[in-house]
């Protein structure tokens, strides 16, 4: 069975980064692997809702969201730890290609504390 992966960007292709993300992300591509591409926050939402959690997901932070109440993927991260905390889910595996330095720490620690946290509880 091939691992899913969840792609979060607005402007990543994640078939051109395929070379970056093995390098970058060698425990979330693992051969075969199904890729499913999201641009916004409202695409990820509607993604795990419909279909559930991925074995793996790749955040990007500034999504190019225009709307009065601009969503990142931080958003996207706070949405999937509710989304674990509902449903008794573990977290799948994460990484963040974000090019934003403050957004992309902002990801990978909330989404370790959650980690840390859930791991204290057991």
């Amino acid at each position: 069975m091939s691992k899913k992966i969840l792609w979060l960007d607005d402007y990543r292709n994640p078939y051109e980064w395929m070379p970056y993300i093995k390098m970058a992300y060698p425990r979330m591509v693992k051969e075969p692997c199904a890729i499913t591409w999201v641009k916004s926050y409202y695409e990820f939402v509607e993604y795990i809702t419909n279909h559930g959690l991925p074995d793996a997901i790749g955040f990007d932070h500034d999504l190019a969201d225009e709307s009065p109440n601009e969503k990142t993927g931080y958003d996207a991260a706070k949405f999937l730890v509710e989304y674990c905390l509902e449903n008794n889910a573990d977290l799948p595996e994460f990484e963040s290609q974000s090019t934003n330095p403050a957004g992309r720490e902002n990801i990978i620690n909330l989404l370790n504390n959650f980690k840390r946290y859930v791991q204290r509880k057991d």
